[in-house]
């Protein structure tokens, strides 16, 4: 298959150290893809993200179609085709180089934290031959860019790719340099990665352009009414988390809203939250309102560790334009929480939304259970997380796994 989410899923069935190892394969034009220039009609600027079929493969399924999955538009720059996606890519790109040569440009989403930043930047410098930095000087190596309405950092490495044997099999001119733009979003629990690789000249060339695109993205809500492919597993298991409109029971009292075994838990939902449709790689997310303000709530799962607990605490802290924490401090920026299915760790943080600069609360709670870590957050308007804790907290202790 060829469908975006049927990679996904194949993955949450590796441990957490797979997903990291199979980060080395070919994803996001890191370097095993082989370069070809696709000849195709260019009939709109603006194109939805359908991935397109390899040579010879049935045709995979548009993202579009995918409930659960963001809706992603662009605006092309001149001079650039769209190629079949393929491997674990959304959507692929070629941009025309000097000298004839091509840049290829990728897009693909992982769930959590595939690897973390540090560990990423490394991997792409590895793969220009340049030697890995440590996290005191990842700081210094970026450049902050639009990525649609969020902000992320943009990283510009060019070196000698390995020879023979190695990883990179980037392209590269007759310098025998290469070349990377790659930037990571943190966005909904979801690490999309951006990359456009080639040789140095070429890929300094389509550089404005590469940042421009960035800039077009636009991620629409996910269509919830579309269909699964015929040979789809579910996403999230056998059965779908209730929509917007269905009735949920009320806290502390009658039947939790359930679902069939080895799919989502069974839980109690405050009657004050609302069900949504679950945005990618989420199973359930609810919203509460109080008068103009609100909080979302989302429930997400994983295989493994998914980096480890303080590389989760410091993606949420990112979230609200908070700093990292360090290994010493990690144990006073979370609060051990027992629930019914064993120790969790509690997080409760107050910081500022990036895009509209508001105050900003977001409590999160992370569970580890039989090799899967499960995330729970509430995050929004600060009054109304700081009211809607205990109901929260409460939720977390009504599941049943």
């Amino acid at each position: 298959m060829n469908s975006i989410w049927s990679k996904l899923q194949m993955n949450q069935t590796l441990a957490g150290g797979a997903l990291l190892a199979l980060l080395a394969l070919p994803l996001a034009g890191c370097g095993n893809d082989e370069v070809k220039v696709y000849k195709v009609a260019k009939t709109d600027d603006t194109a939805p993200a359908t991935p397109a079929a390899a040579p010879g493969d049935m045709a995979a399924p548009a993202a579009n179609a995918q409930p659960g999955m963001p809706q992603l538009k662009w605006t092309l720059p001149d001079g650039w085709t769209t190629k079949p996606a393929g491997e674990m890519r959304l959507a692929s790109f070629s941009a025309p180089g000097k000298d004839g040569n091509t840049v290829d440009v990728s897009v693909v989403p992982l769930p959590g934290m595939a690897g973390g930043d540090l560990n990423n930047v490394n991997r792409w410098r590895g793969q220009v031959g340049l030697a890995p930095i440590s996290a005191e000087d990842l700081p210094k190596e970026g450049q902050a860019v639009a990525v649609g309405d969020s902000t992320a950092v943009l990283y510009d490495l060019s070196g000698t790719p390995a020879g023979a044997g190695g990883m990179s099999t980037i392209t590269t001119g007759a310098d025998g340099k290469g070349r990377i733009l790659a930037v990571g979003l943190h966005r909904e629990d979801m690490m999309w990665f951006f990359k456009a690789t080639g040789d140095d000249v070429s890929v300094g060339f389509q550089k404005d352009n590469f940042i421009g695109f960035l800039k077009s993205l636009q991620f629409a809500a996910p269509d919830a009414s579309a269909a699964l492919p015929p040979d789809h597993p579910p996403i999230g298991g056998d059965a779908t988390p209730p929509m917007a409109g269905q009735s949920l029971p009320p806290m502390g009292g009658g039947t939790p809203a359930t679902v069939p075994a080895g799919a989502l838990p069974a839980w109690t939902v405050p009657t004050a939250w609302t069900a949504e449709p679950p945005s990618a790689m989420l199973l359930a997310r609810f919203t509460a309102t109080e008068h103009t303000a609100k909080a979302d709530i989302t429930v997400s799962s994983f295989p493994g560790d998914v980096g480890g607990l303080l590389a989760n605490v410091n993606r949420w802290r990112r979230q609200i334009s908070l700093p990292p924490v360090d290994d010493a401090a990690l144990s006073s920026a979370i609060t051990p929480l027992s629930t019914s299915a064993g120790p969790a760790s509690e997080v409760d943080v107050t910081g500022t939304d990036p895009k509209t600069g508001q105050p900003t609360q977001l409590v999160g709670v992370i569970l580890p259970l039989n090799g899967q870590t499960w995330f729970y957050k509430l995050m929004g308007d600060a009054a109304v997380v700081d009211h809607q804790k205990p109901a929260f907290l409460q939720f977390v202790q009504t599941v049943k796994y």
